[in-house]
């Protein structure tokens, strides 16, 4: 437990931490690699490049400051956080290194003001964060492992099947190399592909949502090829995938995780809202309510440029034929002369999900592009949908909405 007098120095220090934050974080980062370059098999790369790593952990170090006497208040962050540390196989050997050089770095930042006095004060802040985290993680690698045809770690997988779902996105089936069973795992859940891409020096690690129902002999992860080349970090795993990559060929995978999850101890409605490849996770969750609750109210929205990039919307129709409980919607903001078959021209606004959605009294699942999630969220409370009723995943570190 910390001091009364640690925690006030602490929460002084929270709005130095509003305006240096990112700068000290940057700074952990550089020294980190330089003096443990290893742990870039486990980062992400374009994350850091992009300064997204850096932007998430100054607004975890903030948190942390500003709730330190109620953690219990940043506990469903934690539990994001740690369930992406479990997929990536962080342990806790690990957190003293990070301890180290995140105080070399405020130190370094902040300078002088950086008294020994709050070095020590956040010293054991960081033990007691540290070893939140560690208990967390334990019990999630215990669950990783304990339940059938689980896991820890990274195990091979074969690519069974190959789909191409349109120019930019495939669908790789994957079932594991030894022949055994596999985990279950929530809808909405993701697993970590590690690959070496030829010519770099440390592996690569990235999070795919599960794109199919749970329960089947195989998982389904669904790509999008980005704009990247390969010798880049948003290209690097993307287009190894797509380029190199083929069927009988093997790839690493986590056990699943993650704490974005379809609610089934409900019979609401639900409502999910994809934009672009955003749409991969309300997949698994959309195949799951079909078969699991067949008699619930589900309105499926699908936002795309147009028809030559819109994935699955076949597979998403086929669940509408199959279930008149099911209604779909497709949005095209530039439609090609070719495309039939969507509703709306334009962008996904409050006055269109008013008319095509019945009720507000319905669990709201969305993710896609960090803009689109904004505007997303604020039609949907504009219009009065309750905050605990809105669920979405970010395809990265977490940010603002």
């Amino acid at each position: 437990m910390l001091s009364s007098h640690d925690i006030s120095i602490i929460k002084s220090t929270v709005p130095v931490l509003e305006v240096h934050g990112k700068d000290i974080t940057t700074c952990f980062y550089k020294m980190l690699f330089e003096h443990h370059p290893e742990l870039l098999n486990i980062f992400n790369h374009a994350n850091q490049k992009k300064g997204k790593q850096q932007a998430a952990l100054a607004n975890m170090v903030y948190a942390a400051a500003k709730y330190i006497d109620q953690l219990e208040v940043v506990l469903p962050a934690v539990k994001e956080v740690a369930q992406k540390h479990r997929s990536l196989g962080v342990l806790p050997e690990h957190y003293p290194i990070v301890g180290k050089y995140l105080l070399l770095a405020i130190k370094e930042v902040l300078g002088d003001a950086a008294t020994d006095e709050i070095i020590h004060a956040w010293n054991n802040a960081y033990g007691v964060i540290a070893s939140v985290f560690i208990d967390i993680e334990k019990e999630m690698y215990e669950k990783a492992e304990g339940q059938e045809g689980g896991w820890t770690g990274f195990r091979s997988f074969t690519i069974n099947k190959i789909v191409e779902e349109n120019e930019l996105i495939r669908s790789f089936y994957l079932i594991p190399s030894d022949g055994g069973a596999i985990a279950s795992f929530t809808p909405g859940q993701y697993v970590s592909v590690k690959v070496q891409v030829p010519g770099e020096t440390y592996t690569q690690i990235r999070q795919y949502s599960l794109s199919a129902a749970p329960h089947e002999p195989y998982y389904r992860i669904s790509v999008k090829r980005e704009n990247g080349a390969l010798n880049t970090p948003d290209g690097k795993v993307s287009n190894y995938l797509h380029n190199v990559i083929k069927e009988g060929d093997k790839l690493l995978l986590s056990a699943p995780a993650g704490e974005f999850k379809l609610e089934l101890n409900d019979d609401r409605p639900v409502v999910f809202i994809g934009g672009g490849i955003g749409v991969t996770p309300l997949m698994s969750m959309m195949n799951t309510v079909v078969k699991q609750q067949p008699n619930r109210q589900v309105t499926f929205i699908h936002a795309a440029h147009n028809g030559k990039v819109h994935a699955m919307g076949s597979e998403v129709k086929q669940l509408e034929d199959v279930s008149e409980h099911v209604t779909t919607h497709f949005c095209y903001s530039n439609p090609l002369p070719e495309d039939t078959g969507y509703s709306k021209t334009g962008h996904i606004d409050q006055a269109w999900l008013q008319e095509i959605v019945p009720t507000t009294d319905a669990h709201f699942y969305f993710c896609g592009p960090l803009s689109f999630m904004k505007s997303i969220r604020d039609s949907l409370i504009s219009w009065g949908v309750r905050e605990e009723d809105l669920h979405y995943e970010f395809f990265g570190p977490k940010e603002a909405l």
